[in-house]
């Protein structure tokens, strides 16, 4: 058994456009439903939902007969939670709030087994080596790991350059709703300022030779920034969808009467 190609870094290395949803229900069955979608990847979030290892292990195995690339987004950049994440089978990982080229550099040794980096070797107990069905796991793991750094503060895209020339990063993510507070305007990404940030970053990404992308429920912003050269831009969230979905449905029977309400 041949450790599985990561389809979703093969696409940013040949900048082909990837539409992603982001997923914070944080529960296996609802993963299975959206990863049917037809969405080319979905971003299991550690950082903000309610995921542990166990839910993110379920989540990863729901979607697993579907043709969606599944990224995990980090509760932080931490070697030790890195680990783990591989370990359960997570291939692409998104490492959030990454200010610096050195932390960078750090964030890839994390990932890539010694002597190239410092992740600990396991495969026996792990699910990403299928328990060492793969046969040659531990020499092809490194080549199949895409990396995504997320920029998301001032500090962050001011060190920008140097962080995406950093050997081994893939990609880099930009965070509109932290980025927006960094500049003072929570609450706001769809600002100004902040809109001009995040275009000048994808300009300063694409010339560092790497993918870019970012989380953009509004349409027209999605549109604009693949139109600018995002390759990876998830265009909604699950939470969200779910939370409109279901307010518009209770305010339409509440407002009109309920029986009469158009289905």
């Amino acid at each position: 058994m041949k450790t599985p190609v990561n389809t979703f870094k093969a696409a940013l290395a040949a900048r082909r456009v990837q539409i992603g949803l982001w997923s914070g229900l944080a529960d296996s069955y609802c993963a299975e439903i959206c990863a049917g979608a037809g969405f080319d990847w979905m971003a299991l979030d550690a950082e903000h939902a309610p995921n542990d290892l166990r839910t993110l292990l379920a989540q990863l195995q729901a979607m697993a007969p579907y043709p969606v690339a599944p990224l995990v987004r980090a509760t932080v950049g931490n070697t030790a939670h890195i680990k783990q994440l591989l370990d359960l089978g997570a291939q692409t990982l998104l490492v959030p709030i990454v200010e610096t080229a050195e932390q960078a550099t750090e964030l890839v040794r994390a990932t890539r087994y010694p002597p190239q980096g410092i992740r600990g070797v396991g495969s026996a107990l792990a699910r990403a080596s299928r328990w060492n069905r793969y046969n040659h796991y531990l020499h092809e793991a490194d080549e199949q790991i895409c990396l995504i750094v997320q920029i998301e503060t001032l500090r962050g895209i001011e060190h920008l350059d140097a962080i995406a020339r950093v050997p081994g990063v893939d990609g880099v993510f930009i965070g509109p709703a932290d980025l927006s507070a960094s500049m003072g305007h929570r609450g706001q990404p769809d600002h100004p300022e902040v809109q001009a940030v995040m275009e000048q970053a994808v300009a300063r990404i694409l010339a560092a030779g790497k993918a870019a992308g970012t989380l953009l429920a509004n349409e027209a912003l999605a549109r604009k920034f693949i139109a600018l050269g995002c390759s990876f831009v998830a265009v909604g969230v699950d939470t969200l969808l779910l939370a409109r979905a279901t307010q518009e449905l209770a305010r339409r029977f509440k407002d009109t009467g309920g029986a009469n309400a158009p289905l």
